[in-house]
C-alpha cells in the first residue's frame, strides 16, 4: 500500500491512477462524516465529492504535514458548515443534524443528554453548537465528531497545543452554559 505521502507525490506529477487509489481510500470516511453532520445521503454525497474537487484544486499548494484525513476532514467540516448556514432549518428527526451524546464522546459527568433522551434535548443540543464561534466550533467538531487528538487538532489547525486544549476547555464550558439556560428556559415553558 502507498503511502499518502507517495500518492500525493504521484497526483502533483498528474498521475490518474494515484487519484483513483486516493479518492477510493478516503471517499468513504469521508462521506460517512458527511452524512453524519448533514443526515441527508444526496447533499452527503455531493458534499463529499465537493470535498475532494477542493482538495485537488489546492494540490499544488498542499504541503503534506500530519494526516491527509484531517484535512480532508477540515474541508469537509468547513462545507458542512456552510450546508448548514444554508439551509438554517432546524430538523424534526435525530439523523438530520449534529447532536452530542456519551457515545460522541461527553462522558457521563458533562450532563449533556445521552441518546435516549427527547428530540427537544437533542435539539437544544445542537441549537447550543451553532451559537459557539467558529474557533469553538471547530475544536468540538473535531474532538467529539472525528475523534481526533488534542495534538492532531492543533497540528490540522496550525496552532499551539495549550491553544488547542484551551479552546475545547472553553467550548465545553460554553456548551454547559448555553445548554443550562437553554434547560431551564424549557423547564419554565413546561
Amino acid at each position: 500500500m502507498e503511502t499518502d505521502f507517495l500518492l500525493i507525490r504521484k497526483m502533483k506529477k498528474g498521475d490518474d491512477s494515484a487519484f483513483e487509489i486516493f479518492v477510493r481510500r478516503y471517499y468513504e470516511d469521508i462521506l460517512r462524516y458527511c452524512m453524519y453532520h448533514c443526515g441527508d445521503s444526496g447533499y452527503a454525497e455531493d458534499l463529499t465529492q465537493e470535498t475532494f474537487v477542493r482538495f485537488f484544486a489546492g494540490l499544488p499548494r498542499y504541503r503534506h504535514i500530519g494526516k491527509v484525513l484531517n484535512y480532508l476532514y477540515t474541508i469537509a467540516g468547513n462545507l458542512c458548515r456552510d450546508y448548514h448556514k444554508k439551509t438554517r432549518d432546524i430538523p424534526t428527526d435525530p439523523a438530520d443534524g449534529l447532536f452530542l451524546s456519551e457515545g460522541a464522546g461527553f462522558s457521563s459527568g458533562d450532563s449533556f443528554p445521552s441518546s435516549g433522551d427527547s428530540i427537544t434535548d437533542r435539539l437544544l443540543i445542537r441549537q447550543a453548537l451553532e451559537q459557539l464561534p467558529d474557533e469553538l466550533f471547530e475544536v468540538t467538531d473535531m474532538y467529539y465528531f472525528r475523534e481526533m487528538k488534542v495534538s492532531e487538532i492543533a497540528s490540522a489547525l496550525h496552532i499551539g497545543l495549550p491553544l488547542a486544549k484551551y479552546r475545547l476547555r472553553h467550548a465545553r464550558q460554553e456548551l454547559k452554559k448555553l445548554l443550562t439556560r437553554k434547560e431551564d428556559t424549557k423547564n419554565d415553558a413546561d
